[in-house]
């Protein structure tokens, strides 16, 4: 059984295929709209979500890029999830322009298979990462829908490495009950609150100072391919183009799509996790990391 979190903050039609392509009558689904997307919007995806009993929609907060809002959506959403059901495993988080690669049942039957993993890319930043130090460096305040800079500089947390990643995951129930409820967790939220993107380090860097998980693969298990847009790097939206590649990827989603440049690509997709076969005998073969 799995407990999903979707993110949302556009493109509603499009959100109602990625829900139908990921939904089972045992996995439980809690959905976040961006309160800046409006509360028609709000309105709306509350309506569609009605009749599914295991889907809710939480309380919409502004969720600004770079900021601290987007981990509080996350844990918030974790928190909610934790409370609906005692039954389910894994975690998984998604946005509204992620769709899946395979079926539920493969999905379902992956975890299965790979009881004892935490899907989730964790980098030790100042080794591989060392350009995004700042962001941990200096006093970043989240206000009035933007990221301030402050330039005041600050310390790192003492005895504690940052880590760094991507801000999707896979993860177990045991960790989501640990981030979402030990004390521990507390400097780690101080820390991160005023920090830039802490959404890519804030998980991994408690993961890596916890003992309430199983082995770490450092993959997030998505498909993805950065681009450099406007002096920023951000995910390539998929085509019609794309489909072969998507569809031989051994990645479980991919990111990102969108529905008013090119629908074709959601025809194939549904398609192609209607009809596909799990491996029985398939392992995750990927490097896996221990506590720090």
């Amino acid at each position: 059984m799995i407990a999903y979190f979707i993110l949302v903050h556009r493109f509603p039609e499009q959100f109602k295929r990625l829900f139908h392509a990921i939904y089972h009558t045992s996995n439980h689904y809690v959905v976040h709209v961006d309160k800046n997307s409006g509360r028609e919007m709000a309105r709306d995806i509350a309506d569609f979500l009605a009749p599914f009993q295991n889907a809710e929609l939480i309380k919409s907060q502004r969720a600004q890029w770079g900021g601290y809002s987007l981990v509080d959506a996350q844990l918030r959403g974790m928190k909610r999830l934790l409370e609906m059901s005692d039954a389910w495993t894994h975690f998984i988080n998604l946005s509204g322009q992620d769709f899946p690669l395979k079926s539920q049942t493969y999905i379902s039957q992956y975890l299965t298979k790979n009881p004892d993993r935490e899907f989730i890319q964790i980098l030790d930043q100042r080794v591989r990462r060392p350009e995004t130090m700042s962001r941990l460096e200096y006093i970043y305040i989240e206000a009035m829908g933007r990221i301030f800079e402050t330039g005041i500089p600050r310390p790192l947390m003492r005895h504690a490495t940052p880590y760094i990643g991507t801000q999707w995951m896979v993860v177990s129930r045991q960790f989501c009950e640990f981030v979402c409820n030990s004390p521990k967790v507390r400097r780690f939220k101080r820390f991160y609150r005023n920090t830039y993107i802490p959404d890519e380090g804030f998980f991994q860097t408690v993961m890596m100072h916890c003992s309430a998980h199983g082995q770490i693969v450092s993959d997030d298990l998505r498909m993805m391919e950065w681009v450099e847009e406007n002096w920023m790097f951000r995910p390539r939206t998929y085509g019609i183009k794309d489909a072969a590649n998507l569809i031989a990827s051994e990645a479980l989603f991919a990111r990102k799509f969108d529905l008013t440049e090119d629908a074709a690509i959601f025809d194939v997709l549904e398609r192609h996790i209607g009809s596909e076969v799990f491996p029985g005998d398939s392992k995750y073969p990927a490097k896996t990391y221990g506590m720090a």
